[in-house]
């Protein structure tokens, strides 16, 4: 569904993703782990447009989409939950919700059924919702476009772990409904109770890939690049 091969993204003259490759595949759930500054969130704006890749192959269901603007790789089905969720606070909640909607199995019913807060919010502005409710809202926003593959960029960020743990379920069932999803974060234990297969980053670099079982049982690995020490 999604691959990127051998790419390097700058900021200017600053060189952030060197040689980096992942793959997402057909109904799978990818993590991208790694500390703050390494990388990750640049892999997504990587992926998304808006920071096109210097050199290097990013391929959505066969297609090279590096260097296709933004709204064009979102219209090819990819939808995104952005770091600190970014959602339209002066616009209600269901304004949030079809703002972007397309036509597909993703309803606002169908949406309804997960989140049901978001019914019982619908006339409410986005930006009075607490922080738990305004990520539900925006990966149901994300959800109403129809994507084919979910980015989600650190969607545990500033929430309680009661609301971490409702996150979790989120994906998983959304993974049950076959959607593929590539998750970056730091919360550790979200990120292996949710994804098929994981990657380490550090510095711009993929340093390790596995299977979350593989990533829990190597306490080097956790310690030296995910600051986890047992």
């Amino acid at each position: 569904m999604l691959s990127a091969l051998d790419v390097h993204t700058y900021y200017g003259e600053s060189h952030v993703l060197h040689g980096v490759n992942v793959e997402v595949g057909p109904g799978e759930a990818v993590a991208l782990l790694g500390r703050n500054g390494v990388g990750k969130t640049t892999l997504v704006r990587t992926v998304c447009g808006f920071t096109p890749p210097r050199a290097g192959l990013i391929r959505f269901d066969g297609r090279a989409i590096q260097g296709l603007t933004p709204h064009r790789i979102a219209r090819a089905g990819v939808a995104l939950v952005p770091q600190g969720r970014r959602i339209f606070g002066p616009l209600t909640v269901t304004e949030n919700l079809t703002i972007g909607a397309r036509r597909g199995p993703w309803t606002r019913e169908r949406l309804y059924e997960i989140f049901p807060r978001l019914r019982e919010r619908g006339a409410q502005r986005g930006g009075t919702l607490s922080g738990g409710e305004q990520q539900m809202l925006a990966i149901g926003r994300a959800l109403m476009t129809n994507p084919r593959l979910l980015l989600l960029d650190e969607p545990s960020d500033g929430l309680a772990p009661m609301i971490v743990r409702d996150v979790g379920r989120v994906l998983e069932q959304l993974k049950q409904a076959g959607l593929s999803i590539f998750l970056v974060e730091q919360n550790v234990p979200l990120a292996l109770r949710v994804a098929d297969r994981v990657y380490v980053m550090n510095r711009g670099r993929i340093v390790y890939q596995g299977a979350p079982s593989e990533l829990n049982a190597n306490q080097d690995v956790k310690r030296r690049f995910l600051g986890i020490a047992e």
